[in-house]
């Protein structure tokens, strides 16, 4: 059951009253069918919410749960959970790439949906966000992201250290023109293991700031840094 106050994004998070609950079923990439609106406009309708919103991280949240439904109303939706807050990989913001976008230019779709399968709500020593763009018009905001992907024709752009809130940044071009998608998977899992292994509780862009990015460019390259 959930504890009063939980904030971890596994379960339910609080709201402002203190009261009632949001849960968010993970949704990868905004991508739903028409199956999975008919449980949630069910689910909604059966518990009497307050609120359906669209997340800017392409997830449904659904709020005004009392504490005893929310195990139920997980049951009844059938979804993972949508890591939502919490010190993990919280988001996977994806474009619709070559799927559909005449802009398209690498398959962000494919790519962000193994990432979100690799990452999405792995345990980290602090939140991690992370955007995959089919081309440089960048709809999946890479450059507030702590890391990123950006289709060029040659290949993907690896940006790291962006992020939104109080103190915002823009992220930082590490490696240009990654030929192939499995390539410029290892370079994102290379940099995920390497800030859980640093330990450090801060985003992304101060551990840019602390070691320097040439040092991160030989990481996501797997080379050995300093060398």
């Amino acid at each position: 059951m959930t504890k009063k106050g939980d904030i971890t994004g596994k379960t339910a998070i609080v709201q402002r009253d203190r009261q009632t609950y949001a849960i968010t079923p993970h949704t990868p990439a905004g991508l739903v069918d028409s199956a999975l609106l008919r449980k949630i406009a069910d689910v909604a309708d059966k518990y009497r919410l307050r609120q359906i919103k669209l997340t800017s991280a392409q997830r449904i949240i659904l709020i005004g749960f009392d504490e005893t439904d929310i195990d139920t109303a997980w049951a009844e939706l059938g979804t993972p959970h949508g890591s939502s807050s919490g010190l993990r990989v919280r988001s996977v913001k994806i474009c619709p790439g070559t799927d559909c976008c005449k802009r398209g230019l690498r398959d962000a779709t494919a790519v962000g949906l193994e990432i979100d399968r690799r990452f999405h709500g792995r345990e980290m020593p602090w939140k991690i966000k992370l955007g995959i763009s089919g081309c440089p018009n960048d709809c999946a905001e890479t450059c507030i992201k702590d890391i990123g992907l950006i289709g060029t024709p040659r290949g993907w752009h690896l940006t790291i250290g962006g992020n939104g809130g109080s103190q915002p940044r823009l992220s930082r071009r590490v490696l240009e023109h990654i030929p192939d998608d499995q390539q410029a998977l290892a370079a994102v899992e290379r940099l995920v293991d390497w800030i859980s292994a640093a330990g450090r509780k801060c985003r992304f862009g101060k551990l840019l700031d602390e070691v320097g990015i040439e040092t991160l460019r030989q990481v996501a390259a797997g080379e050995e840094p300093g060398g």
